[in-house]
């Protein structure tokens, strides 16, 4: 049942006030960072009043205008959309913590900017998981792409000028492909609307579909950093750590990975994916790129970009999952698009703190740390184990599921790659922990008072137990990942 309400509209424009409030209030630095706070919170408070109405079978609905007969552009909440929503809106919140402490710690110049470029990307990511057709879909992952090129191109040196530009070569090219992928659906169905389940079935002939499905990937699929669109996410490693936080938790590669939720699950849907032949192509690719990247993040000294191949693994977790075309894939790509959020968002912070207090970018420097920074690297080693999938972590939820619809599916190549990837997952990240605590070589002095720096790590890496542990907060995310499941699969 559909019920309209502002609250979706409310929950974008929120963060985007906030921007404005932040340019205005450039001179003062504590009331800009207190626009950023207050924003994050309400966003998160607006999308959480949502949670009730979706669980109880609701859609809620906002519509702007009808752009063209069978096109009215609009926000339409449901289970998916919430549940993207929540884990950008929650992690908004430390992220913007964070930042402050990263942003002064280091006394960054243009932080205004920075700021208020943070606060866009948040009204596009919201705008994208509440879009309730490819249009208005579309339209925010181009005002996700403009909003995160002053972040990526922040420090303004060469390399991160060359890094934004490539950003922006990579993701505008994709958007061009969608935008013809979205004008071809059009003229095929004479709509754009997502329903459940897909509503392209006997729009053309199969080989056509098939086609048209490569490029929605492909359009959708830089984004997700897939094998081979994946090139310019290491290369954005040169941003800040905040912004690679918001690059790999909260936003672009969440929001790709969320496209690609949505046309697998309502766009074309699996049936007709499952006909056309489809579904082992892209579980070829999404395969391919876990073990790929998980190899290239074994050869990476510096930290953060090996966290980079890390997320572009673990993404491609998430789009095998939705290729298996079962329901517990489907559940566990959901699962997963919010554990591995949660996990790569503590390491992150955590990779930055350690640069904060130390300058320090390469593991082989990072002897003996652990003891200098405890709780961050106490924090780092949640992070890591839980992304290589031990039990009472959160990523051991999200990846039995995975495992669980391979089996299901009984594709056999797809689990042998989710066991693998996991102890691949444990030799690139145990041993930047053991490298941590080895006893040697770190002369500076310890310093973790800054809690707007340090305990953001601390707080995530909590999480990542609790939502591994709590039966009730894993009841949470089963219940809005059933719903959307049931909704694609029936039953």
């Amino acid at each position: 049942m559909e019920i309209y309400s502002i609250r979706p509209i409310l929950a974008i424009l929120v963060s985007a006030i906030a921007a404005a409030l932040i340019l205005f209030t450039n001179k003062h630095k504590n009331l800009r960072e207190s626009w950023t706070l207050i924003a994050a919170t309400l966003k998160f408070l607006i999308v959480l009043s949502l949670f009730p109405l979706v669980t109880e079978g609701k859609v809620v609905v906002f519509k702007f205008f009808e752009l063209l007969p069978g096109v009215t552009c609009s926000l339409r909440v449901d289970a998916l959309g919430l549940y993207f929503a929540l884990v950008s809106s929650g992690l908004w919140i430390v992220t913007s913590i964070f930042s402050i402490g990263y942003m002064r710690g280091l006394q960054e110049h243009e932080q205004t900017r920075y700021f208020a470029s943070f606060a866009l990307s948040l009204s596009a990511t919201i705008g994208i998981a509440f879009a309730g057709d490819l249009l208005t879909m579309f339209a925010f992952y181009e005002l996700l792409t403009i909003a995160t090129y002053p972040l990526v191109a922040h420090k303004e040196t060469q390399e991160a000028i060359v890094a934004g530009r490539k950003y922006l070569v990579y993701c505008l090219g994709a958007a061009s492909v969608f935008l013809f992928c979205i004008a071809w659906t059009y003229s095929q169905t004479g709509t754009l609307t997502f329903q459940p389940g897909g509503f392209l079935e006997n729009a053309a002939d199969p080989k056509t579909l098939g086609l048209l499905f490569i490029l929605f990937i492909y359009g959708a699929g830089v984004k997700s950093a897939l094998f081979p669109v994946h090139a310019w996410l290491p290369t954005a490693m040169v941003a800040p750590t905040p912004v690679s936080a918001l690059l790999h938790a909260v936003a672009v590669v969440k929001a790709g990975v969320f496209g690609i939720l949505r046309i697998v699950g309502f766009v074309f849907g699996p049936d007709l994916i499952r006909d056309i032949g489809m579904g082992n192509v892209l579980a070829f690719l999404a395969g391919f790129t876990i073990l790929f990247a998980s190899m290239m993040a074994l050869a990476q000294d510096n930290l953060k970009r090996r966290l980079a191949y890390s997320t572009i693994s673990q993404l491609a977790y998430i789009v095998l999952g939705s290729a298996l075309l079962t329901p517990s894939g489907y559940v566990g790509s959901m699962l997963h698009l919010s554990n591995h959020a949660m996990m790569k968002i503590t390491l992150f912070f955590c990779a930055g703190v350690i640069y904060v207090k130390t300058h320090k970018e390469n593991i082989s420097e990072m002897r003996g740390i652990g003891y200098k920074l405890p709780w961050t690297m106490i924090a780092f080693t949640v992070g890591a184990i839980g992304l290589s999938g031990f039990p009472a972590f959160s990523g051991f939820i999200s990846k039995w599921y995975l495992c669980k619809g391979a089996i299901e599916a009984k594709l056999w190549g797809a689990l042998a790659i989710y066991l693998g990837g996991a102890l691949l997952n444990a030799a690139y990240l145990v041993p930047v922990v053991v490298t941590a605590f080895s006893r040697n070589g770190q002369n500076f002095k310890p310093d973790e008072s800054s809690w707007t720096l340090t305990k953001p790590p601390v707080i995530t890496a909590i999480l990542t137990i609790l939502f591994g542990l709590i039966p009730l907060l894993i009841g949470w995310q089963l219940e809005l990942a059933n719903m959307a499941a049931r909704g694609i699969f029936g039953g």
